[in-house]
């Protein structure tokens, strides 16, 4: 199947306990030192992902791709798109184990247009895992007061037999995280339990899930840099997803079917401190929000003659129960998106092939006006050598705001809102190219986006206690280029982004004194994973970030950083001691300041040591 850009995903190359996260471009499987593993855990030095955490990852992230912002980073699990319709900060709140997952293929470009959902840069997609009869148990404990423990177990049933064989598995898993974090006021607390029951065979695989996540963050400036005060968020998230996939034929044809229903309560504290002591500039009362959605999608890659044709379909219907945002027109929505793109491939002899696909992507809500997204895609392979495949494409694609930016008061309150904020609009320009040199991959690409209407959240001296909702036309054009090495010794992965943004807010130009979003990226951003087995059963591994961020009125500290999260990890071979796994990590190792939000207070250095047990 032609990919304009390829999703890249990160194969489990790599023997490790289920807690890992299982990616390949990011060199430490655990993560953050104050929390459990979850989903987000991997896509903090994924090179194709910036990730601005508030405290750590786990505790609130805001997943941006490509320049783009967090409401422009649509998330998958299976054939049904998974979706936060109060604000994009909650999109990555996603209550499973990664264990019941697999790694994240990270989709932009012609890919994200017809695979992604409501998200004009990027989508993050998952696939549910394969259940196997086996289990792991892990704890740590470390400074600030931090414990952790998780616990995972799968069985499957002997498999029965004939031609469309199946085996009943099932799994579960459970974990907690507390910690008094780095920064006074800024503890947390998670627990997430998770059962899944799976069918399987040869030719397909069908699972149901119900998971469960709460979590509680507290951190100052959580969300508001005005007033100095400290911030709660009590977020209890819960979702049952059904999804099937079924084979078709031998040469990779198949179906997908899923559906989901996710719920989100959220208890929002805009100032936890006794007004008498703290004295805060202004008083806000606490906020309540409860978001449902109902999701269903299906997809079908099918052969017919010499044409590959590529469809799906998805429906999403959303409701929101809000004690602060009542200033819109509606709180549900109902949305549907059809695509289309049927593609051939020309074989030029000597293993060298060109592919052609050109199609279509139609959005449309109960409550917006509908779009019309064309997507052209050409690729050569095997075309030497060195180089494996290249490619060229333009993708255009839609969305639209969510409540936060909708049902705010728009003339009062720490948010502003506009109620009359319509579609917003992309098209994705880009050329890219895989190459093997050696024990080297790399893989490149240089694209240009063009967004229109995009919501961005600013700042203005004329509102010092807020932010606005205000819609921008950017510019982005980019560069990313990601090169591993794999050896004896380990694995070596250096990833690099360089952006560049033109921006446009119209009418409101002169009310825009910072961008908390849109124009808070990094210009040049490095990642470097290095994975080390120096002797017999230890492992050191080290995710190293290096950024130069674009200059923010807002930011109190540099615009430059280097962060690096560190882990030993011992496993002994004795009799009897197999499956442990003793371990040391930190995370912000060089105890760096960077506000990766501006005025968000940066976690100070965190360590923990623990161990953990397979079988």
């Amino acid at each position: 199947m032609l990919s304009a850009q390829e999703p890249r995903t990160h194969d489990d190359v790599l023997t490790l306990p289920r807690m890992a996260v299982y990616s390949q471009r990011v060199a430490l499987q655990e993560p953050s030192a104050g929390a459990f593993a979850m989903p987000v855990s991997a896509l903090s030095f994924e090179p194709l992902v910036d990730a601005h955490a508030r405290n750590m990852g786990e505790s609130q992230a805001d997943v941006t791709i490509r320049g783009g912002i967090f409401e422009n980073t649509g998330y998958r699990a299976g054939a049904a798109p998974l979706h936060d319709p109060q604000t994009g900060h909650y999109s990555a709140e996603i209550p499973i184990a990664p264990a019941m997952l697999t790694a994240p293929a990270v989709l932009t470009g012609a890919e994200n247009a017809l695979g992604g959902w409501n998200a004009n840069a990027g989508t993050v997609a998952y696939q549910w895992r394969r259940i196997t009869t086996s289990g792991m148990a892990g704890f740590a404990a470390g400074n600030y007061d931090t414990v952790r423990g998780e616990i995972y177990q799968g069985w499957v049933a002997p498999e029965t037999t004939g031609a469309r064989a199946r085996r009943l598995a099932f799994d579960v898993s459970a974990a907690r995280a507390e910690s008094d974090g780095s920064r006074p006021w800024g503890e947390s607390r998670f627990t997430r339990y998770n059962a899944r029951a799976q069918l399987a065979g040869e030719r397909g695989q069908t699972d149901l899930f119900f998971g469960r996540q709460d979590k509680f963050i507290g951190w100052p400036n959580l969300y508001t840099p005005y007033a100095n005060v400290f911030e709660t968020d009590d977020l209890r998230t819960t979702l049952i997803a059904l999804n099937h996939v079924e084979k078709i034929g031998d040469g990779g044809d198949h179906l997908a079917l899923g559906g989901a229903w996710r719920r989100n309560e959220d208890h929002y504290v805009f100032n936890r401190a006794d007004a008498g002591a703290h004295n805060p500039v202004f008083a806000t009362g606490p906020a309540w929000h409860t978001a449902e959605t109902w999701s269903a999608g299906a997809e079908a890659l099918v052969s017919t003659n010499r044409i590959r044709w590529r469809a799906a379909a998805e429906f999403v219907a959303d409701e929101i129960d809000s004690t602060s945002l009542t200033f819109g027109r509606f709180n549900s929505r109902s949305y549907y998106k059809l695509t289309l793109a049927p593609e051939r491939t020309w074989e030029l002899g000597d293993s060298r092939a060109l592919t052609v696909s050109a199609g279509a992507a139609f959005d449309d809500t109960n409550r917006d006006g509908a779009a019309w997204s064309p997507v052209v895609a050409v690729e050569f392979r095997g075309i030497g050598r060195l180089v494996e495949r290249l490619y060229a494409s333009w993708a255009a694609s839609s969305q639209v705001p969510n409540y936060t930016a909708l049902n705010s008061n728009p003339s009062a309150g720490l948010f502003r809102g506009n109620a009359g904020l319509g579609r917003e609009r992309a098209d994705n320009f880009e050329i890219g190219a895989r190459a093997a040199l050696g024990a080297w991959t790399f893989e490149t690409a240089v694209f240009y986006r063009r967004d229109k209407d995009l919501v961005d959240w600013v700042y203005s001296t004329s509102l010092p206690n807020a932010r606005a909702a205000s819609p921008v036309d950017v510019d982005t054009l980019g560069f990313e280029l990601t090169a591993r090495l794999s050896a004896s010794w380990g694995a070596l992965v250096f990833g690099y982004t360089a952006l560049t943004k033109d921006s446009d807010y119209g009418d409101a130009a002169g009310m825009v004194d910072a961008s908390f979003y849109a124009l808070n990226y990094a210009k040049h951003r490095l990642t470097v994973a290095v994975v080390a087995r120096p002797w017999r059963g230890w492992e050191i591994r080290l995710d190293n970030e290096a950024r130069l961020q674009t200059e923010n009125a807002l930011r109190n500290s540099r615009d430059d950083a280097l962060l690096t999260s560190a882990g030993v990890f011992f496993a002994p071979s004795i009799a009897g001691w197999r499956g442990l796994r003793f371990f040391t990590q930190a995370t912000n190792v060089w105890n760096c300041g960077f506000e990766e939000v501006p005025a968000v207070p940066a976690a100070r250095r965190q360590w923990c040591a623990g161990v953990m047990c397979s079988w």
